[in-house]
């Protein structure tokens, strides 16, 4: 594995830097949450600038293979690109389109499927996302459950989202010869998606199965995207409800392995999120230093704290360095090799966001009401990314269980799954 960026991934760290940073609002009413201080227009992002992405560094388009209109640059190219984007937490569907939806269509779609979509995607003409009901989008992808229980899809119990044929779909009817109806919250940026991809549950008991189906919002009827407010307000999400409206399968047939695509694409996904939450937390640690450094530059106190108490706060950050450098390392290692436990890379890139915005917010420095406001926001990142993707102690306990370090204990031992054996405990804390 040779861990050296290429001059084109170098490159594409240059192009994102280039980019402006987070800016806060200019009014003074810190407490006010209805304002937008994140640069986003109505969409959630700026499609001008999501364009120009597409055409400059070509993000939506690095890992897409180059006979779709892709760069074929692989995951580390766009690992880059997701550290550099949270590093700015720029608004975009970088994550929903080209880590979560665009790979799905690649390993599942057809030949026609493929060919319409993807390059419209690399180019930036098209955006996608990935819809599971009930939030579970975690479990979908393999990181914190087994997604072969289709359980989370609707599968065994009320609600999800179940989808059933046209009754008077033949073979040589339209391609929407499926009908859903159901619910999914907390869809990346469900509201603005130019295509949506529906996991929903469909075949009695004996035939039970979850499948990925393509619904297009511009001639879907029966759906309702309502946008949230969620509490990463650089990252909009959208809560879709599907009343009898057509879609189209993602396949050839409704015999494909979408629970083993699913835990397929979550690993690489892991890595990529993992870089993203670097990314992010390092940028709240430069700016956090920026700050205590422009306070101790100033005679005497600096907001009624010490030189004592400012030192103290270099050395937390320090201490904090450490740590996403560390989280840093690990997620290129899962870019690199996504087998190479994503999930347990993306729990530590989690953790080290959270722990990196919170003392963002606590440590002492200057910038008054811009600060504040700056550190808001990478603070919502951390806490919406481990409701998404985490949280971190089910990445690192089913990342332990796939890797053989929990053993199935009896029944009333500690629950299913519970660790047993000689030097449990240190394995456990191993992980």
């Amino acid at each position: 594995m040779d861990a050296a960026f290429t001059a084109e991934q170098d490159g594409i760290r240059r192009a994102l830097r280039e980019l402006p940073a987070v800016r806060p609002a200019p009014d003074d009413d810190v407490g006010d949450d209805t304002g937008d201080d994140t640069g986003a227009g109505a969409d959630g992002y700026d499609p001008g600038l999501w364009r120009r992405l597409a055409r400059g560094p070509g993000l939506p388009g690095l890992a897409l293979p180059t006979e779709y209109g892709g760069a074929g640059r692989g995951p580390t190219a766009l690992a880059v690109a997701c550290e550099e984007t949270g590093r700015i937490l720029l608004p975009s569907p970088l994550i929903a389109t080209a880590v979560l939806a665009a790979p799905l269509i690649a390993a599942l779609g057809t030949d026609a499927q493929r060919t319409e979509l993807l390059p419209r995607i690399a180019s930036g003409e098209l955006t996608a996302t990935l819809a599971v009901p009930g939030g579970s989008l975690a479990t979908a992808l393999g990181l914190t459950g087994d997604p072969a229980d289709a359980t989370w899809s609707g599968g065994g119990r009320a609600g999800g989202i179940q989808a059933g044929p046209t009754p008077d779909a033949g073979p040589g009817g339209g391609p929407e010869r499926w009908r859903l109806y159901g619910e999914a919250d907390r869809v990346l940026d469900g509201h603005t998606a130019d295509v949506l991809l529906v996991a929903a549950h469909t075949g009695g008991f004996p035939r039970s199965r979850t499948l990925l189906f393509l619904v297009r919002p511009d001639r879907a009827a029966g759906l309702v995207r309502a946008p949230r407010t969620p509490l990463d307000r650089t990252r909009p999400q959208a809560r879709l409800e599907l009343r009898d409206t057509g879609a189209e399968l993602l396949g050839a047939d409704a015999a494909t392995d979408v629970t083993g695509a699913l835990a397929a694409a979550g690993q690489p996904a892991a890595a990529l999120l993992a870089a993203e939450a670097v990314g992010a937390a390092a940028g709240a640690l430069e700016r956090t230093l920026g700050h205590l450094r422009g306070a101790g530059a100033r005679p005497g106190t600096a907001g009624g704290h010490t030189a004592d108490a400012l030192r103290d706060a270099e050395h937390r950050l320090a201490d904090l360095y450490v740590r996403v450098q560390e989280a840093r390392s690990a997620a290129y290692c899962a870019a690199w090799n996504p087998a190479a436990a994503a999930g347990l890379a993306l729990a530590q890139a989690l953790e080290a966001l959270r722990t990196t915005a919170a003392e963002a917010v606590q440590l002492p420095g200057g910038g008054g009401p811009g600060r504040e406001r700056e550190a808001r926001l990478y603070f919502g990142r951390a806490a919406a990314a481990e409701l998404l993707f985490g949280p971190v102690h089910r990445l690192r306990d089913h990342a332990a269980r796939r890797a053989g370090l929990l053993a199935q204990g009896p029944p009333g031992a500690g629950g299913p799954g519970a660790a047993t054996g000689p030097g449990a405990a240190e394995r456990v804390g191993a992980v």
